[in-house]
């Protein structure tokens, strides 16, 4: 592995330091870093050898330097050309990136010389109408910026739940069971597991629980009129579309996964207890 395309978090105030630091690891390594186009206008004279490209093709990697918010950005460029993605956390808890900054130089020398192992991660799929959208971590059904609660009609396959009225409404991959599902009461999923979480926000109602489902299931949301007729459509954390009265909201497991590098032997729930810790303080 050579050639390394890197997605930086773009609020960092040290980025140029950062940068420095870790093209200089990963030249030392005998890596070539590729940078996103933003990137020049801030590093172009620092680092006048530092290549720029707007896509991560003929990449043999992607690197995610920043927190779970620049992964999940990443994460969508590595998808275009199934590349695997490694996150360097500059984040607070960073439950996504699995190497600390002070980890890097071990890092770079082990993509070099391959000593690695890729692991894959299910996505879903999101459907409204002809729009389609994939996520890592989770799909948010939520009421935006009404403040007012939604009502939404769920059904898995041909099953119905009961309706659920509250603040939204959250489905997440066991990945993303250690996000914002986790915040609501939702469970941690080890993320070996295929299956989708269902976390219900502030509901209006004390028998609503958290309901996990098969991933070769199909959940099916549609709005209850009577409280609202349009609601956000979050995917990643990121504005999508409008589900608007009458439409369907389809969610699925995703034909595609994403392929996630481990440095070192993925040891999942020692990771959750101290990243759990961090969190909590």
């Amino acid at each position: 592995m050579k050639k390394i395309y890197l997605v930086m978090h773009q609020r960092k105030p040290d980025t140029v330091s950062i940068i420095r630091q870790l093209c200089s690891e990963m030249k030392t390594a005998g890596l070539r870093p590729i940078a996103e186009p933003w990137l020049s206008s801030v590093m172009a004279d620092t680092l006048p050898w530092l290549e720029y490209a707007s896509s991560a093709k003929d990449c043999d990697a992607v690197l995610a330097v920043g927190g779970d918010g620049t992964f999940l950005r990443a994460n969508a460029v590595a998808l275009v050309h199934e590349l695997p993605l490694l996150g360097i956390n500059l984040g607070t808890v960073g439950f996504l990136s699995e190497v600390e900054w002070d980890q890097i130089g071990t890092a770079c020398h082990a993509l070099a010389n391959d000593s690695y192992t890729v692991e894959s991660r299910m996505l879903l799929e999101a459907r409204v109408g002809d729009k389609r959208f994939l996520a890592l971590n989770d799909i948010v059904l939520s009421r935006g910026g009404y403040a007012r609660l939604i009502g939404m009609n769920v059904h898995v396959e041909k099953e119905r739940l009961d309706p659920y009225i509250g603040d939204g409404l959250i489905i997440s991959t066991p990945t993303g069971s250690t996000g914002y599902s986790l915040s609501a009461g939702g469970p941690v999923v080890h993320p070996s597991l295929e299956c989708m979480i269902m976390t219900p926000v502030c509901c209006h109602s004390l028998q609503h629980r958290p309901v996990v489902t098969a991933s070769t299931q199909t959940i099916t949301i549609e709005l209850d009129d009577r409280y609202n007729s349009t609601a956000q459509v979050d995917v990643d954390g990121q504005q999508a579309v409008y589900l608007q009265a009458g439409e369907k909201l389809y969610i699925s497991r995703a034909a595609k996964c994403t392929h996630l590098i481990h440095i070192d032997p993925n040891d999942f729930f020692s990771t959750i207890r101290i990243k759990l810790a961090e969190w909590s303080h």
